[in-house]
């Protein structure tokens, strides 16, 4: 991968195996697809796994639901992992590739930053559970769900204005 990076920045038509030639500015719009897929795919898990919490805050004394939704909020925690990585994969290589520098990635990064503790606490409060710790309340769960939306288009907003 890094090799395939740096033969780019050296060159901006490069080989790749199985094509003739690859022009740089030909593979931007394919990065970018696949970077605001995997986006996309990751802030589903984000808003989804807060109400996995919230339905077993409200399911107190039924075993099997709670086992079913501890089930279901473990895998897509880990699938939302996946995501994630392989989104800060793809923005990797436009920023290092195609030089997206500025203030308002700086930005971008650290409300990102932001959104990833909110995920990592939900994963943990997930774990918790597991092992028998209380949840916060439904109603307190059901406002920490909406932090990643206001922040979602504090977010997408940098990256259309780009204002500094």
């Amino acid at each position: 991968m890094l090799a395939v990076i740096a033969t780019m920045r050296e060159n901006p038509r490069f080989t790749i195996i199985g094509a003739r030639h690859v022009d740089k500015a030909s593979l931007y719009p394919w990065i970018k697809t696949l970077h605001i897929v995997f986006v996309i795919a990751w802030m589903a898990t984000v808003f989804y796994l807060p109400r996995i919490l919230v339905n077993l805050a409200e399911t107190t004394g039924q075993t099997d639901v709670q086992a079913r939704l501890i089930l279901m909020g473990r895998k897509l925690y880990r699938f939302g992992h996946n995501m994630f990585g392989l989104a800060v994969l793809f923005g990797g290589w436009l920023v290092f590739s195609y030089h997206l520098w500025g203030g308002w990635l700086h930005a971008k990064l650290t409300l990102v930053a932001l959104v990833l503790v909110h995920f990592i606490l939900s994963g943990r409060w997930l774990k918790g559970v597991e092992k028998g710790k209380p949840l916060p309340s439904s109603f307190t769960l059901r406002l920490f769900n909406e932090g990643p939306v206001l922040v979602l288009i504090a977010i997408v907003w940098l990256v259309l204005a780009k204002p500094f």
